[in-house]
């Protein structure tokens, strides 16, 4: 009976063992030649040596699953502008479905969605759990928070329309009430535009809109509430704002000064700048419908925001890889990797944004972000070497995700 016992509780731990050419070592930024990992019950359980295993990657490297802590799934790059009015809540959360397996599929195993309509992201999130669809781990915020006429409402329409985004709530008692109502649909993350932006209509990126008082009013109440704060802040003084308010991350950044630097350091708040999109909205932004007004914005945005990336990375500031995906194609995540390297990181410290930073700004701490025991079972193989040419991180190979095998080029 025990040996019985014992056979059948194999049989259900759904072990198995990996065999990496190369694995890299986030921590160390080294490499561990013809590593074996062993996973149970979609958690790493070991990394060591063996003469056999189930599966070989011993022409990879295998690296963390990645993470990209602002995505926008239920979103695709050819909707921009006025295109966005006629595609539904239900049609946004079916496209959601299909750039979540993209995603998947490029690497990043985990993503964090900061803005979605009609709560088209929970939706999502709770497929990919069920196993309804492939997809990365998500946490969602539902509607982004914002004032009235800001860049999270809904200013494409005529007044006779009335149209109002189910974010907006003005002053701090509505603003602590929507924090209250977006967690009550299942939000994982509040999302706030604290300033106005780049492809909204009628507004610049470098003003503020949410108020000081009221970012405190909203962070007070997600804190309380055990959920995160994520600020959609271009200008100097809203990222200031934000950062004084206690929220966990500030996204864009673009006009961050001296002042928001030496906060944000201060404050220990995580700093997100999507300095590849400026390229693709440049280049493709007009045939993928985005506003003339837009375009325009980003040529004042683009460039100041990379020399502050590097501004910031210089100082010390903690970061996190965000790449605002569905501004671009889902799947090129990886394309800003190169970028952080230009504008003053090494390859590693890219990585390390998009794995282990990245994960303690998720609440992730020592379970995503590394290959290492008591981590879940998120892995990924690429071809090439990534430290030596980040680029590399486009040439995925092969996706684990909790201990789930969802692609593997090198078994065909």
């Amino acid at each position: 009976m025990l040996l019985l016992f014992s056979l059948v509780t194999a049989l259900f731990a759904q072990t198995m063992t990996v065999r990496c050419g190369q694995l890299l070592d986030v921590a160390t930024g080294r490499y561990v030649s013809n590593a074996i990992v062993t996973v149970e019950n979609g958690w790493i359980m070991n990394v060591g040596s063996g003469p056999t295993a189930q599966v070989d990657l011993s022409k990879g490297t295998c690296l963390p699953g990645l993470i990209d802590v602002h995505t926008h799934l239920t979103s695709d790059a050819t909707g921009g502008g006025y295109r966005r009015l006629g595609v539904s809540v239900p049609r946004q959360a079916l496209t959601g479905a299909k750039n979540a397996a993209v995603t998947l599929r490029a690497g990043f195993t985990t993503v964090r969605n900061v803005g979605a309509k009609g709560y088209s992201d929970v939706a999502l999130r709770d497929a990919i759990d069920a196993g309804d669809v492939p997809g990365p781990r998500m946490l969602v915020s539902g509607p982004s928070l914002g004032i009235t006429g800001g860049h999270c409402d809904s200013n494409l329409l005529a007044p006779e329309y009335h149209a109002v985004s189910e974010g907006v709530a003005d002053g701090p008692w509505a603003a602590r009430a929507k924090v209250r109502e977006v967690i009550k649909y299942g939000a994982d993350v509040i999302k706030v535009c604290a300033s106005g932006g780049v492809l909204s209509k009628g507004d610049q990126p470098g003003t503020p809109q949410y108020t000081l008082e009221e970012l405190q009013a909203i962070v007070a109440e997600a804190h309380k509430l055990d959920k995160k704060v994520a600020a959609h802040a271009h200008g100097a003084q809203s990222i200031k704002d934000a950062i004084r308010a206690g929220v966990d991350s500030v996204e864009h950044c673009s006009f961050i000064d001296e002042e928001g630097i030496a906060l944000a350091k201060q404050h220990g708040t995580y700093l997100v700048f999507d300095i590849y999109n400026d390229d693709y909205i440049l280049q493709e932004g007009a045939k993928a419908g985005m506003l003339p007004e837009a375009i325009e914005k980003e040529k004042l945005v683009g460039k100041v925001q990379r020399e502050n990336f590097l501004k910031a990375w210089k100082a010390g500031t903690r970061m996190a890889f965000g790449t605002d995906g569905g501004v671009y194609p889902h799947g090129d995540n990886w394309r800003q990797f190169p970028y952080m390297v230009e504008f003053g990181m090494k390859p590693i410290e890219a990585i390390r944004a998009a794995t282990v930073e990245a994960a303690e700004l998720l609440g992730f701490k020592g379970k995503a972000g590394a290959i290492a025991a008591g981590h879940l079972a998120d892995l990924i193989a690429v071809d090439g070497d990534p430290i030596a040419d980040v680029s590399a991180l486009k040439n995925v190979r092969f996706v684990m995700r909790n201990g789930k095998v969802y692609r593997n080029d090198w078994s065909k």
